[in-house]
C-alpha cells in the first residue's frame, strides 16, 4: 500500500509500465516533486486504499479492452499501444476473498474461460501478483497453479523467469514475497508470462533483493526487459 512513498525508489528503475497491486486510488497519489509522471494510469478496486494500479511512461498507452468482467478480482484485459510494440496486457492481482470458489488462483482460472478469446498466441501478456505456487497445488481441484500453466502453455504462453533462469514450477531459487517480510519465510508469488513471439524479445529478467526492498514491502520487484526495436 502507499505506492506514493515507494514511487521514488520504483522509477529509478525506468519504467515503461508498472503493474502495482495494493495501490491507493489515482486521488491519493500525490507525488514527489521532481518525479516523473505517468503518461496513463489505470485503477480497479473497492478499496480506496488498496486496489490494482497500472501506470504507463513516455508513449506508451494503455485502455481497458471491452468485456472486462470487473466480477474476477483483480483480472484485467488491457490494450497496450503507442510504443515500440503493441500488444494485450492482462494486469492480475490474485486476490478475491468474497469468492466461494477460492481467492487467489482459482481468479485466474476462471480469467483463462472468461477471456480465452482475448488470451492469444501472439502479443499478449500476463503479469502481477498470482499469490500462487505449485507447492500448494490442491489435486482435487481442477483451477490449481499447475493447471493454469498448462492451459498457458497450451497457448504457447511461457513465464519469463522460468524461461531464461531455466527454473522449474515450484523449485524456484529466486523469491518475490517473504512472509511479513522475514527472510526466512520466502515465496515466490509474482509471475510475468508471455507470448513466444514476445518472449523471442526476452532481454533480461531479475528479482529484487530482500535486503534492498524489504524496508517498502513484503514483495520485491518483478523486472522484465525487453529488446522490441
Amino acid at each position: 500500500m502507499a505506492f506514493r512513498k515507494k514511487a521514488s525508489s520504483i522509477l529509478a528503475l525506468k519504467p515503461d509500465i508498472l503493474i502495482i497491486p495494493e495501490c491507493e486510488c489515482p486521488q491519493k497519489l500525490n507525488f514527489e516533486e521532481g518525479l516523473i509522471k505517468p503518461t496513463n494510469i489505470l485503477w480497479f478496486g473497492n478499496n480506496q486504499h488498496k486496489g490494482l494500479g497500472i501506470f504507463s511512461y513516455g508513449n506508451y498507452r494503455l485502455k481497458p479492452i471491452k468485456d472486462h468482467n470487473e466480477s474476477i478480482k483483480m483480472v484485467v484485459p488491457i490494450a497496450v499501444s503507442g510504443g515500440d510494440y503493441n500488444f494485450s496486457l492482462f494486469a492480475i492481482w490474485a486476490n478475491n476473498p468474497a469468492d466461494p470458489d477460492g481467492q487467489y488462483v482459482e481468479q485466474i482460472w476462471k480469467a483463462l474461460s472468461q477471456y480465452k478469446s482475448k488470451i492469444k498466441s501472439t502479443r499478449t501478456m500476463l503479469i502481477g501478483d498470482f499469490n500462487s505456487n505449485t507447492i500448494w497445488d490442491r489435486k482435487s481441484r481442477i483451477g490449481n497453479h499447475s493447471t493454469v500453466v498448462e492451459v498457458l502453455e497450451s497457448k504457447k504462453i511461457l513465464s519469463t523467469y522460468h524461461l531464461l533462469h531455466k527454473q522449474i514450477q515450484g523449485k524456484e531459487k529466486h523469491p518475490t514475497f517473504y512472509l511479513y517480510r522475514h527472510e526466512n519465510k520466502p515465496y515466490h508469488l509474482d509471475y510475468c508470462f508471455v507470448s513466444t513471439d514476445m518472449a523471442e524479445k526476452l532481454e533480461s529478467v531479475k528479482i529484487g533483493n530482500h535486503k534492498t526492498w524489504s524496508k517498502y514491502s513484503d514483495h520485491v520487484p518483478l523486472i522484465v526487459n525487453f529488446k522490441f526495436k
